[in-house]
C-alpha cells in the first residue's frame, strides 16, 4: 500500500510540473524559467532511471531524473575560485621561466628550494585548496559551469607535478609530500569525473532524446543512456593519470635510492616522456572540444596549453643542466657517474 501511495504521489507531481511547463499562467516568463530548470537538472542528474514503458515502439527507453546536485553557491565563490586558478598559474609560469632564463644566461642550475616549490600548483599549499574547489565543484556553477573549468584545472596539476617534482626524498617530510603529491592527483581525477560524467551524460538525454511530457525531465529514447554519453572528451582517470601517478612513484624510489644505474634512469625519463605526451594529446583534444564552447573555456585551455610548452621547455633546460653539471663532476673527480644529478633540478 505504501509503494502504491508514492507512486500516486510522483505521477501526480509529474502531472503537476507539465501543466506547469505545457499551460504557464505568464508563457514568457515561465517559459524561460523552465528551459533553464530542465537545463540546469540534466547537466547535474546524478542518477537517471528507466521505466516499464507503454509503447516499446516509438518510446522503448523511458528515463527521468531521480537525483541531482544541491544549488550553487553565492558568486563570490566563483571568483574566489577563479583567482585560485589565475594564481596558481601565474606562479607556475613565473617559476618556470625564471629557470629557464637561469639556464639561457649559462648559470648553474638552482638547488631544490622547497619554500618555492610548496606554491606550485601540485604543492602542499596550493594543491589542497584545487581539491576542494574540484569536491565542491558541482555548486560553483554562478558565473561560469566548473565543469568547463575544471579538467584546464586538473591538467594544471599534472603539468606542474611534471615539471616541478619535489626535493629528493632524504627525509620522512620529503617522502610524506611526494605522497600526498600522488594522493592529491588521484583524488583530483576522481572529483573530475565526478563533474564531468554527469554533465556529459545530461547533455546526450537532452540532445538525442525527446520529451514524454510525463515530468520535466522525462525523455524517450530508442538506445540505452550510457554513463557519459557517446561522445565524452576528457576522463579525469585516465593513463595520463596513471603515467603521472607511476613517474612520481619512480621519482620517489630514485630519491631514497640515490645510487641508481643508467637502466633505471633511463626507464624514469622513458616514463616522463610518456607522461609528456599523454599530457599534450589530453590538451589538444581540450582545445579541439572548447571550439565550440564558451570564451572563458577557450582561453583557460589555451592558457594550459601555453603553460604546458613552456613547462616542457623548463624540464629540458633542467635535465640539460643536470647532464652538465654531471659531465663537470666527472671531470673533476674522475670517477664514472652512475646516474644523472636530478638534484640539480
Amino acid at each position: 500500500m505504501e509503494r502504491i501511495k508514492r507512486s500516486s504521489a510522483r505521477v501526480r507531481g509529474r502531472r503537476m510540473n507539465n501543466r506547469m511547463l505545457l499551460n504557464p499562467e505568464h508563457p514568457s516568463f515561465e517559459l524561460e524559467w523552465a528551459l533553464a530548470n530542465i537545463t540546469t537538472t540534466f547537466f547535474k542528474c546524478t542518477r537517471w532511471q528507466v521505466e516499464e514503458t507503454t509503447d516499446p515502439v516509438t518510446c522503448p527507453y523511458h528515463y527521468f531524473c531521480d537525483s541531482t546536485y544541491q544549488g550553487n553557491y553565492p558568486p563570490a565563490v566563483d571568483l574566489s575560485v577563479l583567482l585560485l586558478s589565475a594564481a596558481s598559474y601565474l606562479i607556475a609560469a613565473c617559476l618556470a621561466m625564471v629557470e629557464v632564463r637561469r639556464y639561457i644566461m649559462g648559470r648553474e642550475p638552482n638547488q631544490p628550494q622547497p619554500v618555492r616549490r610548496y606554491w606550485v600548483p601540485s604543492g602542499p599549499i596550493i594543491l589542497p585548496l584545487i581539491l576542494l574547489c574540484l569536491a565542491k565543484g558541482h555548486r560553483i556553477n554562478t558565473i561560469l559551469p566548473f565543469y568547463y573549468a575544471a579538467p584546464p584545472l586538473l591538467q594544471l596539476i599534472h603539468v606542474s607535478a611534471l615539471a616541478f617534482d619535489n626535493p629528493p626524498a632524504a627525509s620522512v617530510k620529503s617522502v610524506f609530500l611526494e605522497v600526498s603529491t600522488i594522493s592529491g592527483i588521484l583524488h583530483g581525477s576522481l572529483y573530475v569525473d565526478s563533474l564531468i560524467l554527469p554533465y556529459y551524460t545530461g547533455l546526450e538525454a537532452l540532445v538525442s532524446s525527446t520529451f514524454s511530457g510525463e515530468c520535466t525531465s522525462c525523455v524517450c529514447r530508442k538506445q540505452v543512456l550510457t554513463i557519459g554519453g557517446t561522445y565524452l572528451p576528457y576522463r579525469g582517470w585516465s593513463a595520463t593519470m596513471i603515467s603521472i601517478a607511476g613517474i612520481l612513484c619512480s621519482r620517489l624510489v630514485f630519491g631514497v635510492y640515490r645510487n641508481t644505474g643508467k637502466v633505471a634512469t633511463a626507464i624514469m625519463l622513458m616514463l616522463e616522456g610518456l607522461a609528456w605526451m599523454l599530457s599534450i594529446k589530453d590538451n589538444a583534444r581540450l582545445i579541439v572540444n572548447s571550439t565550440q564552447g564558451h570564451l572563458a573555456e577557450r582561453v583557460a585551455c589555451g592558457s594550459i596549453c601555453g603553460l604546458t610548452c613552456l613547462l616542457l621547455l623548463k624540464r629540458f633546460a633542467n635535465l640539460l643542466a643536470g647532464t652538465k653539471h654531471s659531465s663537470e663532476m666527472k671531470l673533476e673527480t674522475g670517477l664514472p657517474l652512475t646516474h644523472l644529478d636530478y638534484d640539480k633540478r
